[in-house]
């Protein structure tokens, strides 16, 4: 068995890649707590889920686009251990809509969702049809009420929608860190709280840091990093090895 233990390439420059190679190896990484320093990965602390918000909206809104020049909403994603909560992703969904593309009264209300031109959104189940895919992000260029459409641009292609079939989306400025996986984007913030206890494992963190590929700021608190960082994952092995024991032994 071949074991990778060093990382080379753009190690020496990225602290991205530094930092997912030290909680891939169970190691805390270097917490660079001081956002002047010119660095790809920085840890924010928040005492509270509402800090955390607060700090995320900030970063989202003002921040992260002043000083690297980043879209808000093409550029950054919030990869989330957790759906529910308040830095869950459906809440953090709601919050980035209302201040990075408010909704009006051209609107739409579909399936627990507000929807508007300009919307980021996910694909949540593959359509072979339409041609498009489970955890594909796209941005709605057009809503029809006379035609009872949405017109969805990914990656430059428009497909449509008709409302009844707004279940197959979500809003997609946050996402659970379990549905941004095989994806990759300029930058990603990640909110760490002890809530999302249940979900702190090191295979869950690994894979939110190395979603981003030219920022990545995780937002919470030291203690759920250091939870995540020591928790591997049990990986449970299927074999009928023990049918077979246990038969030889009858």
């Amino acid at each position: 068995m071949i074991r990778l233990t060093e990382v080379f390439r753009q190690a020496a420059t990225s602290q991205i890649i530094t930092a997912a190679h030290a909680i891939n190896q169970g190691k805390l990484p270097d917490l660079n707590t001081n956002s002047e320093n010119e660095s790809d990965f920085y840890f924010i602390q928040a005492a509270t889920p509402e800090d955390a918000l607060s700090k995320i909206i900030k970063l989202v809104k003002e921040r992260i686009p002043s000083k690297f020049s980043l879209s808000p909403i093409s550029d950054i994603q919030v990869p989330c251990p957790m759906g529910r909560g308040l830095v869950g992703a459906k809440n953090l969904n709601v919050e980035l809509q209302n201040i990075l593309n408010p909704p009006t009264d051209k609107n739409i209300h579909r399936f627990g969702w507000t929807y508007g031109v300009g919307d980021k959104v996910m694909q949540i189940e593959n359509n072979y049809e339409k041609n498009v895919h489970n955890g594909d992000i796209g941005i709605i260029k057009n809503i029809s009420h006379e035609e009872s459409e949405v017109t969805i641009s990914f990656d430059d292609r428009l497909v449509t929608y008709d409302f009844g079939e707004c279940d197959e989306i979500v809003l997609a400025y946050a996402t659970t860190i379990h549905k941004s996986q095989g994806s990759e984007y300029p930058a990603v913030i990640i909110p760490l709280m002890m809530q999302h206890y249940t979900m702190l494992k090191r295979n869950l963190i690994y894979t939110g840091i190395t979603r981003g590929k030219r920022l990545v700021i995780v937002v919470g608190e030291k203690k759920a990093l250091a939870i995540a960082v020591k928790h591997r994952a049990e990986q449970r092995r299927w074999s009928s090895l023990k049918l077979k024991l246990v038969g030889s032994i009858l």
